[in-house]
């Protein structure tokens, strides 16, 4: 596990990426949400018609690295969302969670979807 690398290091990984291939003019919100979207649909694909126990299998095996490459994808179209749209991750994720947790209280969710 990487414990040195911050969200900001990242982000600044994936402004490079971008700026090095002129793509800001692409990213806009419809197409970088576009884009999380399909890489999401296809971290899901690989595990079509598998059961729950299959699943948990398949990712601890074969479909380990696939399912690395789809959710860093995810991630990466992600931050360059928030790249573009000046959006603060830490800052957004803090303040969902404080939302979450008042919608979703332990007292009556824990254990329970």
């Amino acid at each position: 596990m990487d414990t040195s690398t911050t969200l900001a290091d990242l982000q600044a990984l994936v402004e490079r990426f971008v700026a090095e291939r002129d793509w800001a003019k692409f990213h806009s919100p419809k197409n970088l949400s576009t884009a999380i979207t399909v890489e999401a649909a296809e971290l899901m694909e690989l595990f079509t018609w598998q059961t729950e126990t299959e699943s948990v299998e398949s990712v601890a095996g074969a479909q380990r690295q696939p399912a690395s490459d789809e959710l860093a994808d995810i991630l990466i179209f992600a931050m360059a969302f928030a790249n573009q749209n000046k959006i603060d991750l830490a800052t957004a994720i803090r303040d969902k969670l404080a939302r979450n947790r008042e919608k979703y209280p332990v007292e009556t969710f824990k254990g329970r979807v």
